[in-house]
Order: structure tokens, then sequence, then C-alpha cells
């Protein structure tokens, strides 16, 4: 996980806003950034891409898709995260969560 952001944001997937704050979630995962199969369909840009995601979140990301290559091929934007159907059935929870 990425440190802590110091702004008070809300997260970008389930939309709170919580004490903990938020951690940066690289939507293609760091080791990946040297694999020939991201550097030919990626830019630079798209592969150093972070969303702010509260700690629930993040966790819930990297336990539902534990395989990085998976997590960066498929779920490599907020809207394919969404779409999980582990995270679309956690996110509604979560929101309800205080």
């Amino acid at each position: 996980m990425a440190t802590t952001s110091s702004e008070v944001q809300p997260c970008r997937l389930c939309g709170r806003v919580t004490k903990r704050g938020t951690t940066e979630h690289h939507l293609i995962p760091r080791t990946l950034h040297s694999n020939k199969w991201f550097k030919k369909r990626f830019t630079r840009e798209q592969m150093q891409t972070t969303i702010s995601v509260c700690r629930d979140c993040h966790l819930a990301i990297h336990r539902f898709i534990p395989d990085e290559k998976e997590l960066g091929r498929h779920f490599h934007s907020i809207d394919l995260l969404r779409e999980h159907p582990e995270l679309a059935k956690f996110i509604p929870w979560i929101r309800k969560q205080k």
C-alpha cells in the first residue's frame, strides 16, 4: 500500500471520508511497470495513474484480486474495479459502515 494522503478526500470507490484518510492505489501495480506486455499496451502516464481509496477499499481490492497481473490487465480503471463481482457487493456494504 502507498502512503496515506495528508488531504482529507473521499474514497474514489465508496465515497466515504474516514479518519484514517486514503491511500493511493496504482491502477496498474508498480511491479508490472517493466513488464513488456504492459509497456506495449499502456503509456507511462497510464501506468503511473493512482486513485485515492480508503484503507478498507484498498484492502478489499487486493483481497478480492490477489493476482497483480489480473489486477493490471482486467481492472485498470475505477469503472472496471466497480464491475468486479466481489467489489460490486463490497462497495454498497462498506458505504453503510462508519
